[in-house]
Order: structure tokens, then C-alpha cells, then sequence
């Protein structure tokens, strides 16, 4: 081999590695600026209307990367409100990841369980986003029993526009779902048919909404929890990595969250790693009480002890297990197995 041939090697493999430098640092720098503005500021924030006493919640703890960590995430209907109005969470559920042991647990909240909200005295949870995300996090941990570092916040054009980011989820449908509202001018009609589909983003919202059928809000959570382990499967695609840059861009206007640049590379190290072993609902159906306040319907809680203790048994779990059959959406006829047809006007408790 000659000189020259040697040189025009070395200068082959140099410009190949400068180039695959270059992509990485593109690819780094692309994700770091999308990331950066997932914290709203100013009149960017969906709270900057939030009155104190908001003031007065106390920050939430900072997780040191090491300890689990715990993540509210909570979707909105924002239909028919004006800028700067924050309206009541329509789903609430906590992600939960032990960085040691690399598990992951789902928590779905009622988003009628009537408990403390900070400042303001009883209430629905779903009412705690009104008041600001901190007051939202403090309610929820102190519900479970948990800490609450981080919240992400989003409404039905954000859910869209993830799914559609990542091309679409595979996804099976347990039964034939409808429902219609003229109050929207049918903009988000439920229409979905049983079995195995690709669901983009507007059908898939279709299916983590349906809440049409005998059990209600109780399958609903469950479809909810359900969609969002295919979707974290989906996540972890080799081809949702790569095209990461442009996911982000596209979901950034609707997301809002207290996560740093540096909390969110930690976690998606640990979440990449983690695995799902359990998905719950909030209250269990054992410590679940129908009643009635103020003329409301709202779902209270047995004893908040033995709530705590029912999570933190749920967190201890170190293997799989299946989801309780009472509320399984899968292999539960839910009272009708036929196709559920609903046309109504939602009021402020529809999905």
C-alpha cells in the first residue's frame, strides 16, 4: 500500500467521523433548544393568570437523580376557553421510576375523588390544575403519599400531536366505540372499531376519551394507562430516537412542564432502561366510595392511611402483574358488549 493511498484512507475515515461528530452534535443541539422551551414563561405559560396562593405552595423537591422519582402528567379540554383560562384537568395520572431498579408504575387519579386541595378546602382533584401546577403536585402527593418533583402539562391539540409525531401507535381495540356531540360541531365524535389498528393521533384521543359504556371514568383510567405503555414502547423505537428533534419541535407549543434540560436527559436515561410492571387506579376499587357533596357526585376515599399504604405496596411490587380484572378493559365485558352509541351535549364532566 502506498503513501498516498494510505493518506487518502486516513483523510476517508477522518471526514467520516467529523461528519457522524457533526450529526451527533446537530442532533444534541436540535433536541437541547426544543427541550429548553418546554418551560413557559410570561404570557407563554398557561398559568400567568394564576392567582397566589399559589405563591404560597411550597416548590417541589428536587430529585438528585438517584432516588425514584415521580411525574404528574395531566391532559386539559381546553375547548371554548379564553387565554390564560386554565380549566380543569380532564385526565391525571402519576409515572413513577425507581432509577435503581430500572421499574416503572402507572397511577391512574379519579378525576372526580373528592380530597384536600392546598389552600382551598375539598374538592375534586381535577379542580387542583386551576389553581397552578404546584398546588396540582402538592394534592396529588399529598393523596398518595408520594413527592411530586415534576409535572407535564398538555391539552387534546398536544395529545394529537405527539402520536402523529411518532407516526402512530399499533394499538388494540377492545370493542366497537361511538359517541357524538353536537356541542363541538362534532370535532371530536368518537368512532372506533374493535380489533387491532394503527391509531394516529386524532383516533387514538377518540379511544383514551370513550368513557361511553357501564363502568365509565373506571375504564376509561385503565384505556388510558394502557395507551400509554404502547406508546412508551413506541417511544423507545429506534426510529423515534432518530427523529426526536422533529417530535419535540412539533408537540413544544402545547406542552408546558417544570422539567430542566438536565432533569429530562436524566430521566430519559432511566426511562429508556425501565420497564412498566404495574398500571393502577386511584382510588382502588376497594377503598373507593360513591358520594354525594353539595349536591355533586364525587368519589371519596375509605381511609387515606390505607391509601398510602395500598401505594406504597404497589411501588414495592418487583414483578408484572396483571391489572385487576374488575376494571380490565381487555377481558372484561364492561356490561355491553355490543357497540356503545351515545349522542348528547357534554356538560363541563363529558370527556
Amino acid at each position: 500500500m502506498t503513501k498516498r493511498t494510505k493518506r487518502a484512507i486516513i483523510w476517508s475515515v477522518v471526514g467520516v467521523l467529523i461528519a457522524i461528530a457533526g450529526l451527533a452534535a446537530y442532533y444534541f443541539i436540535a433536541v437541547y433548544n426544543q427541550v429548553d422551551n418546554f418551560q413557559k414563561e410570561g404570557e407563554n405559560s398557561p398559568f400567568y393568570n394564576v392567582q397566589p396562593p399559589e405563591a404560597q405552595i411550597p416548590e417541589p423537591p428536587k430529585w438528585e437523580g438517584t432516588e425514584r422519582v415521580n411525574i404528574l402528567l395531566m391532559g386539559v379540554d381546553a375547548r371554548g376557553l379564553k387565554k390564560g383560562e386554565v380549566p380543569r384537568s380532564d385526565t391525571m395520572l402519576v409515572a413513577s421510576i425507581d432509577p435503581v431498579s430500572k421499574k416503572g408504575y402507572l397511577f391512574s387519579i379519579m378525576r372526580d375523588t373528592y380530597t384536600k386541595i392546598p389552600e382551598y378546602g375539598k374538592d375534586r382533584i381535577n379542580t387542583a390544575i386551576t389553581h397552578g401546577p404546584n398546588t396540582a403536585m402538592q394534592a396529588v402527593s399529598d393523596l398518595l403519599g408520594i413527592p411530586i418533583q415534576y409535572y407535564v402539562y398538555t391539552d387534546f391539540q398536544g395529545f394529537i400531536a405527539l402520536v402523529d409525531a411518532v407516526g402512530g401507535v399499533d394499538f388494540y381495540v377492545e370493542k366497537d366505540m361511538k359517541y357524538s356531540s353536537k356541542a363541538d360541531n362534532h370535532e371530536y365524535d368518537i368512532d372506533l372499531k374493535e380489533g387491532q389498528q394503527h391509531l394516529d393521533g386524532t383516533t387514538a384521543l377518540q379511544y383514551v376519551r370513550f368513557r361511553h359504556d357501564a363502568m365509565s371514568d373506571f375504564t376509561r383510567t385503565e384505556r388510558q394507562r394502557n395507551f400509554l405503555k404502547a406508546f412508551a414502547s413506541k417511544m423507545k423505537s429506534t426510529t423515534a430516537i432518530m427523529s426526536l428533534p422533529s417530535i419535540l419541535e412539533k408537540v413544544n407549543p402545547y406542552i408546558d412542564t417544570n422539567l430542566s434540560v438536565n432533569d429530562m436527559w436524566k430521566l430519559a436515561t432511566v426511562g429508556y432502561d425501565s420497564q412498566i410492571i404495574a398500571s393502577e387506579q386511584i382510588p382502588p376499587m376497594s377503598l373507593l366510595i360513591e358520594q354525594n357533596i353539595g349536591g355533586s357526585d364525587v368519589l371519596g376515599v375509605r381511609s387515606e392511611e390505607e391509601l398510602k399504604a395500598y401505594v406504597q405496596e404497589v411501588l414495592n411490587k418487583t414483578t408484572e402483574v396483571p391489572e385487576d380484572s374488575s376494571t380490565n378493559t381487555t377481558n372484561t365485558d364492561t356490561g355491553n358488549s355490543s357497540e356503545k352509541t351515545s349522542t348528547d351535549t357534554p356538560s363541563s364532566s363529558e370527556p
